[in-house]
């Protein structure tokens, strides 16, 4: 090693280990940043929110078959941990009630559900969950979630909707019976209805009849505390718990405590993984998405990576200190920013607010009875399916509905991690399938000629192909994007130029530079060659370092502005367009004349590799006015009429192209011909004619008339308005050398 790469290790150790410490750091800047003029609403939103935490806390851990104790302790914890750690300044974490199934579909398999071994197995869980969502928040792995279809949640969202509803019909009914799947359970519900519990059912309905009404009534109200608050009172007023009616039983009354946790048990471990994985992946996903529809109103400026963070240590604590795994909140989280919450410290205090309140309810949960907490669930779960937006996504792309679909019946009939890495994958699926087979299309501009937009029925421009690349050039994409060129070029084999707009390619790799090789060398191979407009810089800084730029010459990367115009003054042939193409595409193109008479007329293409004699306009202008001895030229104007009459140069005479085509000359071919046109490419192909057509003495004004325009020497204006469909030139010319019956 030597001592020059000391330095750099240094710095790259250091730019490894300034995230770290900027991450972890989070608590100290949250308190060191604090405006205590906040304080007031954080303390409002903080309260507001403790009042629905407290039931959502006991009816979560039971959809787990977790002790409610477990859910009031991951609740304190992680809402304290989560917003001390998190980037949201909404976002309220705790147990959530896609979170609580999943767990207990990953748990059931491994021990019996209210065992021992299956609450040991929930503290793990979390734990496992935390580390997995740490080390993605510090690696700064948050943009990985950008991969998981929106779909993945509404499937999993309303699956679980349903499932929870199924699964609380059993204690709604106060029945008792074996169910391993959703089937048996509504079988079960079936064959057992006549064991219905009275008193049970009827407080468990009148429940959730309790929680709609107050919610019309006033959707502020706590309604779901406040009908467990009276359902609880019913069973104390009337002993309906030596009745039959399944009570929660007593709460604890402490700090929750430091959980017994196996973490060298890498048996359990191994069993776990998937399950972490799941509920891992659903928790960060879950997040992002809420902290995302609220910074989208208050404007706040997110960091995924630093909410990854906040995640894994809201579930490694929780998992240590007796709680299970949690995520964040939709409802509590939607519920603390309508209370005017300013900052994390709202959630903090709403976790100290039921901190407080199991000193003092605790022993009161005696009386809470199980179907009331069920009806709490099934009104939760109805509200999970959110109808509207499935109906959205159905009506939508294919691929977001199937992937929603097949999430939704894993979810029902599967298990649910499985259910769910089968939605993520499907993702990953669609996302691959949709980047390696972007829209690539051709396009012409609109009628103001401002923008280009995909007109399949719109005729093209004969000469140039404009194609539009929506999505990146790498490796996936490239034969896609190749083969639809090619198969254009096979369709429009007149097209000898090509513009490719890449606006829209914002990523490039070496695939991508070898493709756009192969699509110049063809073009180039054919006579023409390739335009690239609007290059991404980083694309185009590929482009430099890998030297396409220089095989394919800085001239041909353009900006939008003027690329048309620098296509029609440069490169296409003004002979194809006046009297080959019918059609006006560009702006450029309104002013033509067009010769629509000859279309279908053969038009000899021009030949770049016959050598052609050219002059300067200078030296035009002086074998014209200033060489005596030197036989004078005949300069023939190959432009069109109007082209003519708009400026020529003063012993040119008028012979259109259109017409040289048709008609034979009885002229010497001995004579010193000079031909002009607008640039030079009308008169290359006459002066090609004129060649095969016996003359030997043949030349082109080198750059046309704008070269001669530029060189500030003297042009005619004619202002005759005789139809010209004749290409008669005017009178004065009538007698020039090249009469009516002496023309090529």
């Amino acid at each position: 090693m030597t001592t020059a790469t000391i330095p750099n290790m240094k710095n790259t150790l250091k730019s490894a280990v300034k995230p770290v410490s900027y991450y972890m750091t989070r608590p100290y800047r949250l308190f060191h940043e604090y405006d205590r003029a906040n304080f007031r609403p954080d303390f409002m939103a903080g309260l507001t929110v403790a009042v629905i935490l407290l039931p959502q806390a006991i009816a979560f851990a039971i959809i787990a078959e977790l002790p409610p104790a477990m859910g009031l302790y991951a609740a304190i914890v992680a809402g304290i941990v989560g917003a001390l750690w998190g980037s949201s300044n909404e976002m309220h974490n705790g147990p959530t009630n896609a979170i609580s199934l999943l767990i207990l579909s990953t748990l059931s398999i491994i021990a019996i559900p209210g065992s021992p071994e299956y609450i040991i197995a929930a503290g793990m869980l979390a734990v496992m969950v935390g580390v997995f969502q740490l080390i993605m928040g510090l690696g700064r792995l948050g943009v990985l979630v950008n991969f998981v279809s929106h779909s993945v949640i509404v499937g999993f969202a309303t699956g679980a909707g349903v499932l929870i509803f199924i699964k609380q019909i059993k204690p709604l009914l106060g029945l008792n019976y074996e169910a391993d799947n959703i089937l048996q359970t509504i079988t079960g519900a079936v064959v057992y209805a006549p064991d219905t519990n009275i008193p049970t059912t009827a407080i468990g309905i009148g429940t959730i009849i309790l929680i709609v009404v107050l919610g019309r009534i006033n959707p502020k109200l706590p309604s779901a505390l406040i009908s467990m608050i009276l359902s609880a009172g019913v069973v104390f007023l009337f002993s309906l718990n030596n009745a039959g009616v399944s009570v929660i039983g007593e709460l604890p009354s402490g700090l929750p405590p430091l959980a017994d946790l196996p973490l060298t048990d890498f048996a359990l471990i191994r069993e776990l993984v998937i399950g972490t994985i799941a509920v891992g992946a659903i928790g960060l996903v879950n997040n992002v998405a809420i902290a995302r529809s609220l910074s989208a109103q208050t404007k706040q400026r997110l960091d995924n990576n630093q909410e990854f963070v906040g995640q894994g240590m809201a579930n490694l604590f929780s998992g240590l200190f007796s709680g299970f795994a949690v995520a964040g909140s939709f409802s509590r989280t939607a519920v603390n920013f309508r209370a005017g919450a300013k900052t994390p410290i709202s959630a903090i205090l709403s976790s100290l607010f039921l901190l407080v309140s199991l000193f003092f309810l605790g022993p009161f949960a005696r009386y809470l009875p199980r179907s009331a907490l069920a009806g709490v669930l099934i009104v939760t779960a109805v509200r999970m399916i959110d109808v509207p937006e499935i109906k959205r996504i159905l009506r939508g792309a294919p691929g977001d509905a199937a992937i929603m679909v097949v999430t939704f019946f894993g979810t029902l009939f599967l298990n649910l991690e499985t259910a769910v890495l089968l939605g993520i994958t499907l993702s990953f699926a669609l996302y691959v399938m949709r980047t390696s087979t972007p829209k690539v299309h051709a396009v012409l501009p609109d009628e103001s000629f401002r923008h280009f937009y995909h007109q399949p029925d719109r005729d093209s421009c004969p000469q140039v192909a404009i194609i539009e690349i929506l999505g990146g050039l790498y490796f996936g994409a490239v034969s896609h994007i190749e083969e639809f060129i090619n198969d254009y070029t096979q369709n429009h084999p007149e097209h000898r130029f090509l513009l490719l707009r890449m606006h829209n390619v914002n990523h490039c790799d070496f695939s991508g530079i070898h493709m756009l090789e192969n699509i110049v060398q063809g073009y180039r191979a054919r006579g023409g060659d390739v335009f690239l407009v609007r290059v991404n810089p980083r694309v185009r800084h590929l482009m430099q370092t890998t030297e396409f730029e220089n095989y394919l010459g800085s001239a041909n990367l353009q900006n939008e502005d003027g690329v048309i115009s620098n296509l029609f003054n440069h490169y296409l042939d003004p002979a194809i367009c006046i009297y080959e193409c019918p059609y006006r595409v560009f702006k450029e193109c309104q002013n033509l004349p067009k010769r629509t008479d000859l279309i279908g007329i053969s038009m000899p293409q021009t030949d770049e590799t016959i050598p052609i004699k050219t002059i300067k306009p200078q030296e035009l202008w002086d074998q014209l006015h200033l060489s005596a001895n030197t036989e004078m030229p005949i300069v023939v104007d190959v432009r069109e009429p109007r082209e003519f009459r708009q400026g020529h140069i003063v012993e040119a005479h008028s012979r259109p192209l259109s017409r040289l085509l048709r008609e034979r000359s009885g002229i010497d071919r001995q004579s010193k011909l000079i031909f002009v046109c607008r640039s030079g490419r009308r008169s290359r192909r006459t002066a090609q004619i004129a060649l095969t057509r016996g003359y030997e003495n043949v030349a082109i004004l080198d750059g046309g008339m704008l070269a001669w325009q530029a060189a500030g020497l003297l042009t005619a204006v004619s202002l005759y308005e005789k139809d010209n469909t004749d290409n008669k030139p005017p009178s004065q010319y009538q007698t020039d050398p090249l009469n009516e019956e002496s023309v090529l």
